[in-house]
């Protein structure tokens, strides 16, 4: 885990006191990644990294021509980040990729640094965020799942003590133990999670003559605060990312007497740990019994269209990029940039172009929303 439950404490739910974590992010560049492209996936980190509660005291992307199967970075660069480390009093190194196992063994000896991989991280802040038994068991079967094939290198200090190659005696003992202990919990979290899925096909057949519309978009769209903006919910919004792990559903009344269903998802990342979207498929599977899929963009980021990108390919991984969907560019009072309004809507026809924080455009969305409701229910008819 990213945060060192000794290094702070919770004043409130969400809110982390005392000293955080001086961390350094570590990104490679390769042939195939653009300047731009690096640059923003370690700005991503960097958010990822606060959002966990982390200072990030620098960052550093080497360009290479493919990764370092020992060290994932250059040998030489362990030894500069050491440096670094020391000379800033950084006390970690977030990397923005997966990393093996002997990778993160390599770099925390040569560098004396603790090290943890993007996925670590996002686990570290899902954990954070879980607040139902769903979400904390959906939480801890990645973390599971994520733990089990790395075992090894957090029993390393078994071969010190023994002196032996690898993992001999009893190292090697608690080793196969621990193995089977966290198997036993892996299949005990999801047949815990195949109850909940029961339980929740119930509530789905329970809600099969309403129009169902799903929000779904990249992590900190505004998805939240549209649902609290249409039906006066009071969903938590934070400028953080996944700031919501749990599916909300609440009634949306729209004119001539309609209800229809809206619920807001967890949101979408690039790189999103497989392990991730495997433990929340149950939470996901609600896309699938969706009317109409919202597609929230946050339209002020310089990258929402690379954002757009990601959303698109999670959907085609879930098989879902056929239903009917709109697109919703929201926070349209940050754009700075000059016809951009205009040449969107001439590219996406089924498109509404909305500022949730403001209210402007939301009759214009709901009246949209109204529309899908009409072509439905007349097609059935």
């Amino acid at each position: 885990m990213l945060i060192n439950q000794d290094a702070f404490s919770l004043k409130k739910k969400g809110e982390i006191k005392k000293e955080k974590e001086r961390a350094i992010l570590v990104g490679v560049r390769l042939p195939s990644m653009s300047a731009e492209e690096a640059e923003e996936s370690i700005e991503e980190l960097a958010f990822l990294a606060d959002t966990a509660g982390a200072t990030v005291i620098d960052r550093v992307i080497q360009t290479r021509k493919s990764l370092n199967p020992a060290y994932y970075i250059g040998k030489g660069k362990v030894f500069e980040l050491k440096e670094m480390a020391l000379q800033k009093n950084a006390n970690l190194l977030i990397f923005d990729d997966d990393l093996r196992s002997r990778q993160v063994r390599n770099l925390e000896e040569d560098s004396q640094i603790r090290v943890i991989d993007r996925t670590e991280l996002i686990l570290d802040i899902f954990a954070f965020r879980a607040r139902t038994r769903e979400a904390k068991i959906q939480v801890e079967l990645a973390q599971m799942e994520y733990t089990l094939p790395r075992l090894k290198r957090m029993w390393t200090h078994f071969s010190k003590i023994e002196g032996g190659i690898g993992m001999r005696g009893p190292g090697e003992t608690q080793l196969e133990e621990d193995k089977r202990l966290i198997k036993k919990r892996i299949s005990n979290l999801k047949k815990a999670l195949e109850d909940i899925e029961k339980s929740r096909y119930t509530r789905r057949k329970g809600r099969a003559g309403f129009f169902n519309v799903s929000l779904i978009g990249y992590t900190n769209a505004g998805k939240s605060t549209i649902l609290n903006k249409l039906t006066g919910s009071d969903v938590l919004c934070e400028n953080r990312l996944f700031a919501t792990l749990d599916t909300t559903i609440r009634r949306l009344y729209l004119k001539d007497d309609v209800t229809v269903l809206l619920s807001d998802t967890v949101g979408f990342i690039k790189k999103l740990p497989s392990h991730l979207v495997a433990s929340f498929k149950s939470t996901l599977e609600e896309l699938k019994e969706a009317d109409l899929l919202l597609h929230v963009i946050d339209t002020g980021h310089k990258n929402f269209e690379a954002h757009m990108l990601s959303v698109s390919d999670t959907l085609k991984e879930l098989a879902i990029e056929h239903k009917p969907l709109l697109y919703v560019f929201n926070k349209t009072d940050t754009i700075v940039e000059q016809g951009l309004i205009e040449n969107l809507k001439a590219r996406y026809e089924d498109s509404v172009f909305i500022s949730a924080l403001s209210g402007d455009g939301l009759q214009g969305f709901k009246d949209r929303i109204f529309q899908y409701y009409l072509q439905k229910f007349l097609t059935i008819s």
